[in-house]
């Protein structure tokens, strides 16, 4: 049976300079409306694990949620999967330092109206990770941590002279990123603990809109 993933995957290879035809059948065999383009894929497993805290299957509404492996690439996507290619509602998530890059590809640096307003994205003031921390507090996110394990490992990076002077803060958002699929881990454990009024705005905004 052809689900999302498969739709996701033919989507990657059509940005890598693979064919479209594919694409163009599973959009329309999946009924696909809406895709929500992402960063990378512990942007993927926090929109995943809050659309789920919701009883939201996004794939049976239609969306698509694609983690791109980074933002420049969102101009291609948009290009392909947008007015100009499938004709696919477009929106996404983004860390304020790529909002150039979205803006240009989803067409917010133009003219306003219903279009711009239905290829609106988000914007995280750093990154996903920086805001859950805010909203969870730093005494909170060292607690998930140590209830998976990580406690030991979080104290030995925290001693590195590389973290000394940074805000706590700050170190719980770099020693996410320490080891691969640390990242994509976390993005659901701090999301699933979030209570309803902590979720940050661009998470929120970002699931209300799809």
């Amino acid at each position: 049976m052809t689900d999302m993933g498969a739709f996701r995957e033919t989507i990657t290879a059509w940005v890598a300079g693979g064919p479209g035809d594919r694409a163009r059948e599973l959009a329309a065999e999946l009924s696909v409306k809406t895709v929500v383009l992402l960063e990378g894929p512990s942007d993927l497993a926090a929109v995943g694990a809050l659309a789920e805290s919701r009883g939201r299957d996004l794939e049976a509404e239609g969306v698509c949620v694609l983690a791109m492996n980074g933002a420049m690439s969102v101009g291609r996507h948009a290009r392909l999967l947008g007015p100009q290619g499938l004709g696919l509602r477009l929106t996404g998530l983004c860390d304020e330092a790529e909002r150039g890059y979205y803006a240009r590809a989803l067409g917010q640096d133009g003219p306003e109206g219903e279009g711009a307003r239905q290829r609106e994205f988000f914007v995280c003031a750093a990154d996903l990770e920086d805001e859950l921390i805010r909203a969870l507090g730093v005494s909170r996110v060292e607690e998930l941590i140590r209830e998976e394990g990580d406690l030991r490992a979080l104290r030995t990076f925290v001693r590195q002279p590389a973290q000394h002077g940074r805000s706590p803060q700050r170190q719980l958002r770099r020693f996410l990123g320490t080891k691969k699929g640390r990242k994509i881990h976390y993005g659901r454990v701090l999301v699933r603990a979030l209570s309803p009024g902590q979720v940050p705005a661009p998470l929120e905004d970002l699931l209300a809109a799809v």
